[in-house]
């Protein structure tokens, strides 16, 4: 039985931080960072059923075209990653009566959709990318036993070619649901290798009035290849869904609407008509 210090719920039995019941969820979920968005998502809907929010973690459950799908705002960050997704899980695989983990197991779809910023100048600001690998440089999924999910290959290839400082922690690659790649990939849309920093300013390489410890990494990352692959945009959520997702049995795959360009210093004229283009891809994916 899991302890009550451990599964924490609410006095109405709700999981502690996303204030959610089991009934609450569908088994399509769609990721988004800003609580805010979640109704530019649902706005799209037929019906909206059940609506909450807890900090920064909004929930809306609803159908679009007859399709079931909840959307959830996970705030920013590979830390929030991991209390959304262990929640989540938590809410269709254990039983909260008997504080047990369930014989038989359910697998969640998990879309992220998001905005980013290229690394690589052929990648245009208003295009769309598809991480099909995700690169965490941000330590948090080393708290768990990865190693049957990650890519220690390119992790390799990545700390020899950036001479990556160790003392800040070992990135972990984690690929992208192959089911999920094949329903969302299309003509519209780039394959991808995202980096997930632990955060905006210094571990993105941007410098106000603090010096940082690489401030060649955004070059190096640029520069960066492993068998044709190469490291396309830079966010702070993916490689941590890309991880927990595998590592607790469900599909994920993350969507991102480039609204930046580093490499080149543009950033999109329209960011919202960009990110509402998107969701309304995904949405269409989704119901068909």
């Amino acid at each position: 039985m899991i302890a009550a210090s451990e599964l924490i719920l609410n006095p109405d039995g709700s999981i502690y931080h996303l204030n959610l019941k089991p009934e609450n969820i569908a088994q399509d979920i769609i990721f988004v960072g800003d609580q805010d968005r979640v109704e530019k998502v649902t706005a799209y809907f037929d019906t909206v059923e059940f609506s909450t929010q807890k900090r920064e973690f909004k929930t809306q459950t609803g159908t679009y075209k007859g399709k079931r799908i909840t959307v959830i705002s996970t705030g920013i960050g590979p830390d929030n990653i991991d209390i959304v997704l262990n929640e989540l899980d938590a809410l269709v695989n254990i039983d909260f009566e008997t504080r047990k983990v369930k014989d038989e197991l359910t697998s969640l779809n998990i879309i992220r959709i998001g905005t980013s910023g290229s690394l690589q100048a052929n990648i245009p600001v208003d295009s769309f990318v598809m991480s099909q690998y995700a690169i965490g440089l941000d330590n948090m999924l080393r708290s768990y036993c990865i190693d049957s999910v990650s890519n220690s290959d390119i992790e390799t290839a990545f700390i020899t070619q950036t001479d990556w400082d160790l003392q800040k922690g070992k990135p972990y690659v984690v690929n992208s649901s192959e089911t999920l790649n094949n329903r969302f990939y299309s003509t519209q849309i780039q394959k991808g290798f995202t980096a997930t920093a632990g955060g905006f300013y210094g571990p993105q390489g941007r410098i106000l009035r603090l010096n940082i410890q690489d401030a060649n990494l955004n070059k190096k990352m640029d520069q960066f290849h492993y068998n044709g692959i190469q490291i396309t945009n830079l966010e702070m959520e993916t490689a941590a869904i890309y991880g927990l997702s595998a590592l607790l049995g469900h599909q994920a795959i993350s969507l991102n609407a480039i609204i930046a360009n580093r490499a080149n210093g543009t950033f999109s004229k329209d960011p919202y008509l960009a990110i509402d283009k998107l969701i309304r891809y995904t949405l269409d994916k989704l119901a068909h």
